[in-house]
């Protein structure tokens, strides 16, 4: 039966990951004053991680998706309680006023991305119902009701970015669900009126980068430096790049969070536009591999799934290189499969996982042969 699932995944898929992430490991090198013959912590802990979620997804492309379903209050239970976690004393750690992280010893782990993972499970069974049609404003309260304690507390940690996350999950596997386009309407109209109240919820060093975002132009803002040595490390790539390892602005410690959140500025010195435009091009093959993989499901609960997937890793994507460039406001989110970060990786290759349980058990057995 292993054998059988083995032949029936996506290996052009796999084959992508696998690039990002050995181009990963160099970025990271590079990013934290390496070099090729010096094998430092930052990629130890990304190697080990790997090997972790590599193991991790192909236990969960042997395991039906559906026996998943069954349990679905279950895991949308202890998503909320992973959340929670990092209230417990001793357990949990608190790292630049933010308190996101859990001590397991060995590693910290960020409880919200694998919350994250058990949302997209919760949501694309509740979606999956027939009996749960989005036709009109009233059918939106219960998605929206199990969005909401996530956002609550993650917006307590606080974590502004990976909330954005379940809230573009929500709307997109909504979207995929044959949500009414008048709702779409209304809603999107409604969140544009909303975001002056909304911002004046925000904590002080949330509003720090939200005003530099809209004012790019006055260094005098503080939240503006990360964003202008960001471009002004990209810009310096110029076509080709300066090659890897020869970065000059990283080096000097000019750009922040080089190997985790400014990555992507790290791959533009060193590579250039070409560098960049591939890490790009890679990343579209990637969603519309998800978005084609989600059409052939069997059912509409897996195909939900990787919808969910699909839209996770979109916003991420475009959220993380939005910011680099100065497009999207800066926020703590990671690059998927490039950025430095053991949580990052493993909860990456279980969202992959659980693409490729759905993908390889959308035909019978019976057909594969």
């Amino acid at each position: 039966m292993f054998i059988q699932y083995i032949k029936n995944i996506n290996l052009k898929f796999l084959l992508v990951i696998f690039v990002l992430f050995i181009f990963s490991l160099l970025m990271i090198l590079s990013a934290t004053d390496a070099d090729f013959n010096s094998i430092n912590r930052f990629v130890k802990v990304q190697s080990l991680a790997f090997i972790l979620g590599l193991l991790i997804m192909f236990i969960l492309i042997l395991i039906d998706y559906k026996m998943l379903g069954n349990f679905s209050w279950l895991i949308y239970i202890v998503s909320i309680l992973l959340l929670l976690s990092v209230y417990i004393p001793g357990l949990g750690v608190i790292t630049n006023n933010s308190r996101r992280w859990i001590d397991l010893g060995i590693i910290n782990l960020q409880t919200s991305e694998l919350s994250k993972i058990g949302f997209i499970i919760v949501m694309a069974k509740y979606l999956s119902h027939e009996d749960k049609k989005l036709e009109s404003v009233k059918d939106l309260i219960i998605p929206v009701l199990l969005m909401l304690p996530f956002i609550f507390l993650l917006l307590k940690q606080p974590d502004l970015g990976t909330s954005l996350v379940f809230i573009v999950v929500t709307l997109g596997m909504m979207f995929m669900s044959d949500l009414n386009l008048k709702i779409i309407f209304f809603g999107f109209t409604s969140f544009l009126i909303s975001l002056p109240i909304m911002y004046n919820f925000l904590r002080p060093h949330q509003k720090v980068r939200i005003d530099a975002f809209l004012n790019p132009n006055d260094s005098s803002l503080p939240g503006n430096y990360q964003v202008m040595q960001s471009k002004i490390t990209i810009g310096s790539g110029e076509l080709f790049g300066k090659g890897i390892f020869d970065g000059i602005y990283h080096k000097y410690n000019y750009l922040p969070v080089r190997e985790s959140d400014f990555i992507y500025a790290v791959i533009g010195e060193e590579t250039g536009f070409i560098g960049t435009s591939l890490v790009i091009l890679l990343y579209i093959f990637l969603l519309t591999q998800m978005l084609s993989m989600g059409a052939k499901a069997k059912d509409k609960f897996g195909g939900l799934i990787i919808y969910g997937v699909m839209f996770m890793f979109a916003f991420q994507i475009f959220e993380n290189i939005g910011m680099t460039i100065g497009l999207m406001p800066v926020t703590g989110i990671t690059l998927p499969f490039l950025s430095y970060g053991g949580s990052s990786i493993v909860t990456n290759f279980i969202a992959i996982g659980l693409v490729l349980s759905v993908y390889v058990r959308r035909m019978r057995f019976s057909e594969m042969n």
